[in-house]
C-alpha cells in the first residue's frame, strides 16, 4: 500500500493471516482501489467448481492472461519487473493478452 501523507487518512495494517471483514472491503473499494481504472479485471484465486471456500484475505495488483478457458495466470506489473532482477528471471516474457487485474486471494 502507498504510504500516507498528512492529507491522506491513516492506512490500517493488513494482516495476511486474518480474514477481511466487510468494513475493510468497503475501505479498500473507497480508498485503496478508488483510483484503479474501471476496466481493471477482478480475478479470484480458488476453486472454480465451488468445492472449497475460504475467507477473502488479501489482494495484489498484477496482469492476468487466460491459459485455458477462463483459467489463467497472474503476472507481475511492469514496475515490479523493472525493480527486481529475480522476478524478471521468473517471468522473462509476459503474454500480449495480459490485462491489468486486481487479484483477490483466500485465507489458507
Amino acid at each position: 500500500m502507498p504510504s500516507s501523507s498528512p492529507a491522506e487518512p491513516e492506512q490500517t495494517t493488513v494482516r495476511r493471516d486474518q480474514p477481511l471483514t466487510l468494513a475493510r472491503l468497503r475501505q479498500l473499494v473507497r480508498q485503496d482501489w478508488a483510483g484503479l481504472p474501471g476496466k481493471t479485471l477482478v480475478v479470484l484465486s480458488g476453486d472454480s467448481e465451488g468445492n472449497r471456500y475460504a475467507p477473502f484475505s488479501t489482494y495484489s495488483r498484477g496482469r492476468y492472461a487466460p491459459i485455458y478457458g477462463l483459467t489463467g495466470t497472474v503476472y507481475p506489473l511492469e514496475s515490479e519487473l523493472a525493480e527486481d532482477r529475480e522476478l524478471r528471471a521468473l517471468f522473462p516474457q509476459i503474454p500480449d493478452n495480459a490485462v491489468a487485474a486486481l487479484v483477490l486471494y483466500p485465507l489458507d
